[in-house]
């Protein structure tokens, strides 16, 4: 064989290489776009890659998943109005789709849960199935999976065990009027607030308190303006993965079933790591110097009550009382 010949050979197959491997970047038939707004060391975002692994690996390629993380797709309701245009196709969100489904907001009501186990009980009973298809009904959305949040803590500087403690205690609160009512009723003085203002407001003694998952308070640094967690557990919630009702269902049906499995694994995946998480804060936080408070969470709870009913609707109410009697 002559070198020319050897030479036309090679660049042959170098070429037929390089066709096929830009045939192989361009072989997916569905592009899933998965935005949400925790950052890339936060265990959702590590579930939203396992679930992207999952998903391309079960598919053959068929199923391209972008992860998005950090708002880079826009805000929480921006990615839900995307998924109902069309343009995005994932997220993960919680009560905020109250908005469209009021059953949605049985996902974080204070004090609708004994515990951790009753939270769970009530997302996989008949309820939860009644809250996911109104959610789809209402919204265009299907969960595909949910994800427990770490229960709220109240964190100040002096350590808050029954709700007579909190007097007049001058409390950050989310721009929640479920939440304000609530505090409100415990003799707080409960104060709207965004979040990015909390940690100066506490140094400047503007507020004197504030309420978070373990994980918000760690991240925010709160041991450096707080001394106590108080561990009220007022509010245990979940979220949920989503994934466009249109975008699904022009999938053919195994390729829906591949998506659906590997949001269950994505979801036991999840799980997995909250738990190790959850140990890992509350030790984090110690060793920051943060001493935690055992709380009289059930005089909290009867004591909020009334004021939680009152703010729900009829319809919430049913829900409320189905849940309690679980």
């Amino acid at each position: 064989m002559s070198t020319t010949t050897f030479k036309r050979l090679v660049t042959g197959a170098l070429l037929g290489a390089a066709i096929l491997g830009s045939q192989s970047l361009l072989a997916a038939d569905f592009t899933l776009k998965f935005g949400h707004l925790a950052n890339e060391q936060n265990i959702w975002n590590k579930a939203a890659l396992k679930f992207k692994e999952l998903v391309e690996a079960n598919s053959d390629g068929r199923i391209e998943v972008q992860v998005y993380p950090n708002e880079q797709l826009g805000s929480e309701m921006d990615v839900i109005n995307s998924i109902q245009l069309g343009t995005a196709d994932m997220t993960i969100t919680g009560e905020s789709l109250q908005n469209w489904a009021p059953a949605a907001a049985m996902m974080a009501v204070p004090y609708l849960f004994r515990d951790e186990e009753h939270l769970r009980q009530t997302v996989e009973s008949d309820i939860g199935k009644q809250i996911e298809a109104q959610i789809t009904e209402r919204t265009g959305l299907v969960p595909l999976a949910w994800f427990e949040r770490g229960p709220r803590e109240l964190t100040s500087n002096r350590p808050i065990t029954t709700p007579d403690d909190l007097d007049g205690l001058r409390l950050r609160v989310p721009n929640v009027p479920l939440f304000v009512d609530s505090w409100e009723a415990l003799d707080a003085r409960p104060t709207p607030m965004a979040f990015s203002e909390v940690f100066t407001s506490l140094q400047q003694n503007t507020i004197e308190a504030q309420e978070n998952p373990l994980s918000l308070i760690e991240s925010a640094s709160f041991n450096e303006v707080q001394q106590y967690v108080n561990m009220t557990d007022h509010v245990r919630s979940w979220i949920y993965v989503v994934i466009g009702q249109s975008k699904l269902q022009s999938m053919p049906e195994d390729l829906q079933q591949v998506v659906r499995d590997a949001a269950l694994e994505m979801q036991a995946y999840e799980q997995q790591l909250f738990g190790e998480d959850q140990q890992r804060l509350q030790q984090a936080l110690t060793d920051k110097g943060m001493e935690f408070v055992e709380v009289d969470q059930q005089a909290f709870a009867e004591k909020a009550r009334p004021a939680v009913l009152e703010s729900l609707s009829e319809e919430q109410v049913e829900l409320y009382e189905a849940i309690q009697a679980l």
